[in-house]
């Protein structure tokens, strides 16, 4: 009788772990679709076997735990390509608008300096005409004004990219926040011997979503909680104890500080990564240097005009004269490419003439500025004015096409990864019915176990009466 209880016992044994498999297959099969969700499996064990006289005898099967599938190296692979495509796609929406900026075409800035000289080199036919001096200072005019729409282009493109650091900086504490909490979760279940895999998962989102935004690197401790810390190692998430990153105004620009244990640190770019690194690569780095590389090209045109211009002298016999604003006047804050502006006021102020008299005909000073289109350098350089902003152009259109090249290329390997991750983590339903059958069959086979030991247990009941 004691042999039929215990087979009793094993039958049970064996019905609730293929109930418990069934019911970790139906949960695969419900979040086939969820992302980031990882294939869970029921690990199984023999109960210890007990010495019944000479013989060892089983005692059944138990669920010892349900683990997910999981690739440590995969993974980390995938942060290291989440982080590459989000520095690139920090970079992508800027450069587009960049590009925008600084168009290739005859109404960029290029073709209104050229336009610019084109009217002086009129003017030399006719020095004395009155319509040929107003169009020299209406074409000056179109300069200042496109060296000004460029400058406010700029200046829009980076008061945007001000206003998406701050808004995503908002959701990126929440992310922090939220997964400090889940390290605290995970430790607690795992802790009394259970297992935390609907956490683990959210947990890896979260991580996907941090690397692509911040570049976060991340260890797991011997608690199985996660730290996080930024690329120049300021910790982000601390076991449970989660930092917090704040946007600080610093004129017209926004920049970070990282609020952690009571101190505040500010935050550079070399200890960013992922999209913010892009972000503020180009605001500060490569948008900077187009600014400065246009203010020198506004300083220098004006002050090469200006200093051929005073040489001459003006139909009503006056020499001496700017023909732009002198950058020289400029106050530290005032910006050059700004400030290119036309100060003449009446067309007989045009200096066409090289001597006092401008006698009729005389286009000395109106030769020379023409010929500054091709025979002036820009200071420091070996360009002219059309080669110097074309050089500016061609940095804006490498830098954009790189991009592109490197946003393919990074989206594309992380697909791939992706797709590794999937195939080791990610729920196959064939694989799953395969198991269900399996399942179901060993569920049965129990039952039918169960029911043969009753009848027997019955039989002997029925001898004893």
């Amino acid at each position: 009788m004691t042999s039929l209880l215990n087979a009793l016992n094993t039958g049970k044994t064996s019905l609730l772990t293929n109930q418990k498999s069934i019911e970790v297959v139906g949960t695969n099969i419900a979040n086939v679709n969820t992302a980031g969700y990882s294939r869970q499996q029921a690990d199984l064990s023999d109960v210890p076997a007990l010495n019944f006289g000479k013989f060892f005898i089983g005692q059944g099967v138990t669920v010892t735990s349900v683990s997910r599938d999981y690739d440590l190296f995969v993974n980390q692979q995938l942060q290291s390509k989440y982080i590459e495509y989000g520095e690139e796609a920090g970079r992508s929406n800027s450069l587009a608008e960049l590009e925008r900026v600084f168009s290739i075409g005859k109404e960029n800035l290029a073709g209104q300096i050229n336009e610019f000289f084109d009217a002086w080199r009129d003017l030399t036919t006719d020095p004395a005409d009155g319509v040929g001096r107003e169009i020299v200072i209406q074409r000056g005019q179109f300069v200042g004004e496109s060296f000004r729409s460029i400058t406010d282009e700029l200046d829009t493109i980076r008061k945007n990219m001000n206003a998406e650091i701050s808004s995503e900086i908002e959701g990126l504490n929440e992310k922090i926040a939220e997964l400090a909490r889940l390290n605290e979760r995970i430790s607690t279940v795992e802790v009394s011997g259970q297992s935390a895999n609907a956490a683990r998962d959210q947990r890896d989102i979260l991580l996907k979503d941090l690397s692509e935004a911040l570049g976060v690197q991340s260890y797991t401790d011997n608690r199985g909680m996660v730290n996080v810390l930024l690329p120049g190692g300021m910790p982000l998430v601390q076991g449970n104890m989660a930092a917090t990153i704040t946007t600080v105004s610093n004129g017209t620009d926004v920049h970070l500080q990282l609020e952690v244990a009571g101190s505040t640190l500010e935050v550079f770019s070399e200890n960013l990564g992922g999209r913010m690194k892009g972000m503020f690569v180009i605001r500060d780095e490569f948008m900077s240097s187009l600014r400065n590389d246009l203010n020198t090209l506004a300083r220098d045109f004006t002050e090469a005009i200006n200093a051929e211009h005073r040489t001459g002298y003006g139909s009503d016999g006056v020499t001496d004269r700017n023909f732009f604003l002198d950058m020289a006047s400029l106050g530290p804050n005032d910006v050059p490419s700004r400030n290119v502006r036309v100060v003449l006021t009446e067309v007989s102020q045009v200096a066409a003439a090289g001597n006092p008299a401008a006698a009729p005909g005389d286009n000395e000073t109106a030769l020379r500025i023409a010929r500054l289109e091709t025979g002036h350098t820009v200071a420091g350089t070996k360009d002219t004015f059309d080669s110097f902003y074309s050089k500016i152009v061609a940095t804006v259109g490498i830098e954009a096409a790189r991009n592109r090249l490197a946003l393919s290329g990074a989206k594309d390997a992380t697909v791939q990864l992706e797709n590794l991750r999937d195939g080791y983590s990610g729920v196959s339903l064939e694989e799953e019915m395969i198991d269900l059958i399996q399942f179901q069959r060993g569920f049965e086979s129990s039952a039918k176990f169960l029911a043969t030991v009753d009848e027997m247990i019955n039989a002997l009941l029925e001898l004893k009466r």
